[in-house]
């Protein structure tokens, strides 16, 4: 009978149970998924808020609060695909994000996903990107790629340049989904990091 190694078969099974947690995994690529379209591993609720998984989408509905991250990033890509619930829906996507501040963090950024300033950067209440996205009907798939580096940041709308700018503040942060009392579902959550690639 072949022998195996005790390390080699202790490897191959800590390999086994960490794809068993749902935790986000590295690609080859570099892309991490954020979600796994089956439990909320890798997020932490900040404040009474509703998100669970349905139908194997991150859905997001009562409270006043965010969904983060475990782990911070600098400078990275971040895509995801959302639809939304509700008439008057109204979320956003924190990135540099602190713990600081109730309900939402301060002094974060915010890409909006509130139906009329849609894709519009604000810091705070402080608008740096005006809204120029129309508003899009409910219960359809939009897909936004945000990208940041340094001061640099950029929203791809549906494979389109909606804006970029280099009017931010170089951070770390962590990446979050603000709730507001509105119903959203987001699926195809996957960022990548940038913080050792050359500005």
């Amino acid at each position: 009978m072949k022998r195996f190694p005790f390390y080699a078969v202790l490897g191959v099974w800590l390999a086994g149970l960490g794809a068993g947690t749902g935790r986000a995994a590295e690609s080859a690529d570099g892309w991490i998924r954020l979600f796994n379209g089956k439990d909320l591993s890798g997020w932490v609720k900040v404040h009474d808020v509703q998100a669970e998984v349905h139908d194997g989408h991150l859905r997001i509905g009562k409270g006043m609060g965010w969904l983060r991250t475990e782990r911070e990033f600098s400078d990275f890509i971040l895509e995801f695909e959302w639809r939304a619930l509700e008439d008057k829906y109204d979320s956003g996507i924190f990135f540099r994000a602190g713990l600081e501040g109730k309900p939402w963090p301060d002094r974060s950024y915010q890409v909006n996903l509130r139906y009329d300033m849609l894709g519009g950067l604000v810091k705070g209440f402080q608008p740096v990107v005006p809204a120029e996205t129309p508003k899009m009907p409910l219960n359809r798939w939009v897909k936004f790629r945000i990208e940041a580096r340094g001061n640099r940041v950029s929203l791809d709308v549906d494979g389109e340049r909606a804006w970029e700018t280099d009017k931010v503040e170089p951070g770390r942060g962590y990446l979050g989904i603000q709730i507001e009392d509105r119903g959203f579902d987001f699926r195809n959550i996957r960022v990548r990091d940038l913080s050792g690639a050359t500005k």
